[in-house]
């Protein structure tokens, strides 16, 4: 940033930054009230913590927010959170659910409150590199989606390459290029209506799923992802929109539809379905509306699939042998289901013994 300019700002001249990331995030519109903000900011960025530790010891003079220049008004675009603290000490009604206990305060340090120290910058492109350093890759880490927005602005709107802010933040090229590359493929699921953040499953938005899968080659090959396409070319081909959508199904589901997600949670189930969508056989089965574990097994060979299921069958009749004495009373239904396991045991021994019969 340009040398900075602070002084002290009265707080009704100080407004939320309604493009902070964090905001996008949570889908917040850009006429949303103080009071929808707030409550966001407490329900899911903790600010108890801030709340109680500025009425103990007052707001820190050394830590200025950062705030856009406007001609009466400025936007914080660093320190919403504090932000946030302040006016709910200030004014405890701001918090349409109460989940932070407001503590009251003395005249004095009340009084204080009503000017905050501020560091003026006229631009956003003038503070972006000290912002993605803290944020990005810094002590104060947003999500991988708030990054992700933040990275996008900064090079769609200032013109910096994703290398140039590889470098300015102190964090690798891969890692800022498969966060823009994981938003740009969201928006253009949006774009073409395949897929719509309002509708999924879980209310979180696990946006790690899809910028971590696109890096899993089963996914690559099934979008028929460009590695690095020019600013006109999207990233996956118009062609593939089809599979695109039945993608974001898959990793987010459809709430208004009924259908939950198959990725459950990232570790194992994202590699899992990496390997079902780069098999004919296992996509097919789980297109046909099977489960992913069942999909999985159908990319594994005959051989261990067979072997597999006779260990599992071993494994069950063991358990159930062991549960006889007490859960066994004479039912008759249970000796015939019993005698038809048995004949299939015997069957199956059977055809195995005329195979290597027929081998040897």
């Amino acid at each position: 940033m340009s040398k900075p300019e602070i002084k002290p700002l009265e707080l009704s001249r100080l407004s939320f930054d309604r493009l902070n990331p964090r905001m996008v995030e949570f889908d917040l519109s850009d006429k949303a009230s103080d009071k929808e903000i707030i409550q966001v900011l407490c329900d899911t960025m903790d600010v108890r913590e801030l709340v109680h530790s500025i009425a103990a010891s007052g707001f820190f003079a050394h830590e200025p927010l950062i705030v856009l220049s406007g001609t009466d008004r400025y936007t914080v675009i660093e320190g919403n959170r504090r932000l946030a603290a302040v006016k709910l000490l200030l004014d405890p009604s701001l918090l349409t659910t109460p989940r932070v206990k407001i503590p009251g305060l003395e005249d004095k340090p009340r009084e204080e409150l009503r000017t905050l120290p501020a560091q003026i910058v006229q631009s956003r492109k003038e503070a972006w590199r000290y912002l993605g350093f803290k944020h990005v890759n810094g002590p104060a880490k947003w999500s991988s989606f708030a990054k992700s927005q933040y990275i996008a602005n900064v090079y769609r709107n200032m013109g910096v390459s994703l290398r140039d802010i590889a470098g300015q933040i102190g964090d690798t090229h891969r890692t800022v290029y498969r966060l823009y590359r994981g938003l740009a493929v969201l928006e253009q699921a949006e774009q073409l209506g395949v897929f719509n953040r309002e509708d999924r499953w879980k209310k979180h938005f696990s946006f790690s799923h899809l910028y971590t899968g696109l890096d899993l080659e089963g996914f690559r090959s099934f979008l028929k992802l460009h590695e690095k396409p020019a600013d006109s070319i999207d990233f996956v081909p118009a062609e593939q929109k089809s599979e695109l959508g039945e993608l974001f199904l898959w990793l987010y589901g459809n709430k208004r539809k009924g259908i939950e997600p198959i990725v459950k949670t990232q570790n194992p189930d994202l590699r899992r379905l990496d390997a079902v969508v780069n098999h004919l056989e296992a996509l097919a089965a789980l297109r046909n509306g099977y489960t992913l574990e069942y999909a999985v097994g159908r990319t594994l060979p005959a051989t261990t699939r067979f072997g597999t299921a006779l260990q599992k069958s071993k494994a069950e009749l063991e358990k159930a042998r062991g549960l006889l004495s007490e859960g066994y009373h004479g039912n008759p239904e249970l000796l015939v289901m019993a005698k038809a396991v048995a004949k299939l045991a015997r069957d199956l021994r059977d055809e195995m013994t005329r195979a290597n019969d027929y081998r040897g």
